[in-house]
């Protein structure tokens, strides 16, 4: 005997919204214990980024920036492995931007580089 199920295609069906769903569900359920999760602030000038890594310490870390992603990995002789990205939405000035690791608490304070308005009036004559 065949079967073959049917998918009737009603009005807000998409298949690959339960795809994602199904994702997610096996990614949280398999790996839960490799995500790390990470505080947020924010004000007019800065992100503040704290991130819980126990067991490392400033050698293990590394901290890469490049345009609105910043990425935090460990060295890979490092007792415990870590390695996220995070991307934000304007990109990030390198140059006020600091990393502070204190009691398993890795911080980061990330200055925004906000957009210059290159907009120029012309006089009409």
């Amino acid at each position: 005997m065949f079967f073959a199920p049917a998918v009737h295609t009603t009005r807000g069906f998409s298949p690959r919204a339960q795809d994602r769903s199904f994702e997610r569900f096996v990614n949280d359920a398999l790996f839960s214990g490799a995500r790390r999760a990470v505080n947020v602030e924010q004000d007019e000038k800065s992100w503040t980024l704290s991130l819980d890594v126990p067991g490392l310490s400033r050698e293990d870390l590394t901290i890469g920036i490049e345009g609105t992603v910043v990425r935090i990995e460990s060295k890979a002789e490092a007792r415990r492995q870590i390695k996220v990205a995070y991307e934000l939405p304007l990109t990030i000035d390198t140059a006020t931007s600091e990393a502070k690791l204190e009691n398993g608490v890795l911080v980061l304070k990330l200055g925004k580089l906000l957009p210059v308005n290159n907009v120029t009036q012309l006089q009409i004559s």
